[in-house]
């Protein structure tokens, strides 16, 4: 009984307050050229939106009121097809500031319900990814079509496999963003070459950062990249931390801001740890949801 008891207290816990439990990550990264004024830039991800999540809906609105100079959006806006006009209505403050985008896999897909236990099956296994290529069997498909639109009309550059640029006070700043890895969507031979010689700063923007991606962007010359997916692990053990990613990134970068080095090159690596989850595993343990304030100043030296 005493078991039986912790464990609903644990599952309550989870599912009741940690999971709506939104916090603000505040970080600094040294990469911008020296003498150019800091830039404040907001990253939001994973919002797994479902219909009636209204205490999300109101925080991630209040964001705007941080005035970032941009908004990065690293996908899985949705976690349920009807979801659109809530992430919208969610997001709209924020659509009034500059922005970038690429889609996660549950922009594309519904997703499925899953025994959570897979993911440390799938990890002593090796295996990473669900779908593999388009078409996807048996899944529901979302329409990410009318999320693409109103963010497009909203001025927000769509980096899914190309580049985009965006121009803040004179700055010029290029971003080179790949669709989501984890379904096997990344082209990274459509986008390669590195950073743009003419703007002041190159940022590289993925879904799940997976290790071909952070290999192949580190290797380029990419000062910082941002990804989001992994949840910070979602379900995570006190004074231990979390036990999957959900990709081949290993546990100790599965949020906050850690380091990635290939080939002599060493780039700044930003994981969001999101603020939701797949509407099937509606929990949060020892990991709340974020979005994150990253604070860009000049370089070190």
């Amino acid at each position: 009984m005493g078991i039986t008891a912790v464990g609903a207290a644990g599952l309550a816990y989870a599912a009741g307050f940690e999971a709506r439990s939104f916090r603000l990550r505040r970080v600094t990264v040294p990469v911008l050229p020296p003498g150019v004024r800091p830039l404040r830039v907001l990253q939001v991800s994973d919002i797994h939106m479902v219909s009636g999540q209204h205490k999300k809906r109101a925080w991630l609105q209040s964001l705007a009121g941080l005035r970032p100079d941009f908004v990065v959006n690293t996908g899985d806006n949705l976690s349920d097809p009807e979801g659109v006009p809530e992430v919208l209505d969610a997001l709209g403050p924020l659509m009034e500031f500059p922005g970038v985008y690429v889609f996660g896999s549950n922009d594309y897909y519904g997703p499925k319900l899953r025994n959570p236990a897979r993911y440390l099956l799938e990890k002593a296994q090796g295996r990473h990814g669900l779908n593999g290529n388009a078409p996807a069997v048996g899944v529901v498909h979302n329409p990410w079509e009318e999320l693409r639109d109103a963010f497009d009309m909203a001025g927000w550059v769509n980096l899914s496999n190309t580049r985009g640029r965006l121009k803040l006070d004179g700055m010029e700043l290029a971003f080179t963003g790949l669709d989501d890895p984890h379904i096997k969507r990344d082209r990274y031979d459509s986008v390669a070459g590195g950073p743009e010689r003419d703007a002041d700063l190159s940022i590289a923007v993925v879904h799940a950062p997976y290790l071909r991606s952070l290999e192949a962007f580190t290797a380029d010359g990419y000062p910082l990249i941002l990804a989001g997916h992994t949840h910070g692990g979602q379900l995570c053990i006190p004074f231990y931390g979390a036990l999957v990613t959900n990709c081949d990134l290993d546990t100790d970068r599965v949020k906050g801001l850690s380091t990635h080095s290939t080939e002599g090159n060493r780039a700044y690596l930003h994981v969001s740890a999101g603020c939701g989850t797949n509407r099937y595993t509606p929990l949060r343990f020892a990991c709340p949801p974020e979005a994150t304030l990253l604070t860009l100043v000049a370089r070190r030296g």
